[in-house]
């Protein structure tokens, strides 16, 4: 196996510096770069022990590099890969990104090929609601699924040595095609983004319109909004990336969404109890708490009694045993659930743990819906 000893991470923020953190955590041996074009950033990733080294010099990190990963925007890594692939790198040196999608990136990486070098696509499918280098967590990956996307068959020799490199995120790794990849992307991953986006600027109309509404979307419908929370220059940047997918599923969904309408303007109650049937055994037959292609959220709720301070009880629970919550929201109007207390964690391991300790430690029921 290729040996290891100096890596470099194009862009230090919440994957990059993650990556870091997990990658010194399994190789505390290996030196590793950080490169940004903020120097601000690079000096905090240091001082906190995220990078060995690094600066706003590319090509003198890319240089020395056994490894070099693309941890930025999959328009600035289509950019930056081109002014890489001319620099003097090591003849054996292994290169990787971390893009939403990968047609566009495994097309741009045949500069790579052609002067011999390999270049492996990858996707952790992992994340969280903050960014930046300050919010790097060793455990962002755990359980989370990271694609690999060799160029050609030829390169499992390669994967291996990446797979390696990256134990530490103890992640779950699948080889796809860019086309697989970017296919069920699009269903699973980037549609969702699209839809529940254009439901919360329909629920904006509405709210204008009858200013109440605004209290009935507190519920589910924040539930199931909650993704178009994401970054919009983030989502702006894969919509483009993937856009002839995405174009064909959108056309999909409209043929989909016009029988659908014929269906309740006929008022054909078996055709649409058959719709919302298959549905809901297709959505049931989904695993509970699985790291799949949108970062899962791992709620418990708390059934907290009405009087000062029962929250701050809650929470001083959770501080003494250091679990991190990510959310806590009091659920004031839902269809199933009243008077409950939602808290939001970033995986299902601390939420069992919360859970246990909140009902050995209160006398509040707590519990995983």
């Amino acid at each position: 196996m290729k040996k290891i000893e100096n890596i470099l991470i194009i862009g230090v923020g919440l994957i990059g510096a993650s990556l870091a953190r997990s990658i010194k955590a399994a190789h505390p041996d290996i030196f590793i770069n950080g490169y940004s074009h903020d120097e601000k950033e690079i000096v905090g990733a240091k001082d906190l022990g995220i990078i060995d080294d690094g600066g706003t010099c590319l090509k003198q990190g890319a240089e020395v590099a056994d490894v070099i990963f693309f941890c930025t925007p999959v328009k600035v890594t289509l950019a930056l890969m081109e002014e890489v692939n001319s620099f003097n790198l090591k003849s054996d040196v292994l290169l990787t990104d971390v893009g939403s999608t990968k047609q566009e990136i495994l097309e741009q990486a045949q500069i790579f090929e052609k002067n011999n070098r390999v270049f492996i696509g990858g996707h952790p499918m992992a994340g969280s609601h903050k960014s930046g280098f300050l919010a790097a967590d060793k455990d962002l990956f755990e359980n989370a699924y990271y694609i690999l996307v060799p160029i050609n068959q030829k390169q499992q020799k390669e994967v291996v040595t990446l797979q390696f490199l990256l134990k530490g995120t103890h992640a779950k790794f699948i080889e796809l095609t860019a086309k697989e990849h970017d296919e069920m992307t699009a269903v699973l991953s980037h549609m969702p983004h699209l839809l529940a986006s254009q439901l919360v600027e329909r629920a904006e109309e509405l709210m204008i319109l009858f200013p109440e509404s605004r209290k009935l979307a507190a519920g589910g419908f924040r539930d199931i909004t909650r993704i178009a929370s994401s970054n919009p220059k983030m989502w702006t940047d894969i919509s483009v990336s993937n856009s002839n997918i995405l174009a064909s599923e959108i056309d999909r969904w409209l043929v989909n969404l016009t029988e659908l309408k014929k269906r309740i303007i006929d008022k054909n109650e078996q055709a649409l109890f058959a719709f919302f049937k298959e549905a809901k055994d297709a959505r049931d037959s989904i695993p509970v708490h699985k790291e799949g292609s949108i970062p899962g959220f791992h709620d418990i709720y708390v059934n907290v009694p009405d009087y000062p301070g029962a929250i701050a009880e809650v929470t001083a629970v959770l501080a003494e045993a250091k679990i991190s919550l990510i959310n806590i929201k009091i659920m004031e109007t839902r269809d199933d659930i009243f008077g409950i207390l939602r808290i939001s964690f970033k995986n299902e391991r601390d939420a069992t743990i919360a859970m246990d300790c909140l009902n050995k430690k209160t006398t509040y029921t707590s519990f995983i819906s």
